[in-house]
């Protein structure tokens, strides 16, 4: 249309059009009156981190942009033990701790990992949403930490290997193994008979690939968005061990926001722990094929073995988180030592 067809209605508008479009790129958008971060070793496309973005941007929303959390998955703000000690000096509020790596600080938060003692994540959600993750959520309260009611799923743990199936713990003589920088994992596989390098997940593949370690051991959902079965040939699937992650946040950091937005969060968290965990248990359960598909070869070995060789392992740890945790967990588990 040429300059003479546009009437000064038209121009008029387009005009305040063209000046408000310019106010809006002028004007800064308003900052959060509080701008939190949170960490994950976990990859971008794992349902933790997935549902993360899309429930930190509801909380936004619903806070009426107040509080923003912003997720930083894979290890962006360093491995799991450099993330624990970020929130304990404040340095980062929130972050997805495993048990056993958060057992640096708070001892009893490692007694999730305990070997063979829950069958599946239904066992460990009564567990942990019951008497014994009161009491766990306790310690890590008076370790000065915030921690969420709800504990995030990671699953049951499997082995994988570049050398051999696992068919039992015979099988595991002398494997190098990699772990979480975490003692209780490091002593299950040192009891069976394993050689356990502890190191955070940042530092996996490449270790896998450059064989520092012929195996290692995760929940399907960390094998697949990891793409472990490129440097991986053999999934056992031992089930050994109950893994998942406390949210843990500053202590401080969490006692700053008003009451109105502690609501919004807890809420907000409540909902992301229980969309988390049907995700992640719906991913876990169908991936067995899928890995299949990307060359690996799976198996599934008798508890059996393992646990005959784990009383020793069992002593030890209801020494070190006390009988009255332990009698917790084994109101659950069954009788474990």
């Amino acid at each position: 249309m040429s300059s003479r067809g546009i009437s000064r209605r038209t121009f008029a508008a387009a005009t305040a059009a063209t000046l408000a479009s310019i106010n809006v790129v002028r004007s800064p958008a308003r900052a959060a009156e509080f701008s939190y971060k949170m960490g994950t070793d976990n990859a971008p496309q794992n349902p933790t981190n997935v549902l993360a973005d899309a429930i930190f941007a509801e909380l936004k929303e619903r806070s009426g942009g107040r509080l923003e959390i912003k997720n930083y998955p894979n290890n962006q703000l360093g491995g799991a033990s450099a993330m624990v000690g970020q929130v304990r000096s404040g340095a980062l509020e929130f972050m997805m701790a495993d048990g056993g790596v958060l057992g640096s600080v708070v001892p009893l938060a490692a007694i999730i990992g305990v070997g063979f003692a829950f069958e599946d994540s239904r066992q460990a959600f009564r567990a942990l949403d019951g008497d014994l993750g009161d009491h766990v959520r306790k310690q890590i309260r008076a370790a000065g930490l915030f921690v969420h009611d709800k504990i995030f799923l990671n699953g049951m743990r499997q082995v994988t290997s570049s050398l051999k199936p696992i068919n039992g713990e015979a099988d595991l003589a002398g494997l190098k193994i990699r772990t979480p920088a975490a003692k209780l994992a490091t002593d299950l596989f040192a009891t069976l008979g394993a050689s356990p390098t502890p190191m955070n997940f940042n530092e996996v593949y490449t270790a896998l690939q450059t064989k520092i370690v012929d195996g290692q051991e995760n929940p399907l959902t960390v094998i697949e968005t990891a793409h472990l079965y490129e440097v991986q040939k053999y999934l056992s699937m031992t089930n050994h061990m109950w893994s998942g992650f406390w949210m843990i946040g500053n202590g401080e950091a969490w006692s700053r926001l008003p009451a109105d937005l502690q609501k919004l969060a807890s809420n907000a968290f409540d909902k992301y722990a229980q969309q988390q965990r049907s995700e992640v248990e719906k991913m876990n359960d169908s991936l067995q094929a899928n890995l299949i598909k990307q060359g690996m070869i799976v198996n599934k070995p008798s508890p059996a073995s393992f646990r005959a060789k784990l009383k020793p392992f069992y002593g030890r740890w209801k020494a070190e988180f006390g009988a009255e945790a332990w009698t917790q967990l084994e109101k659950y588990s069954g009788k474990l030592a």
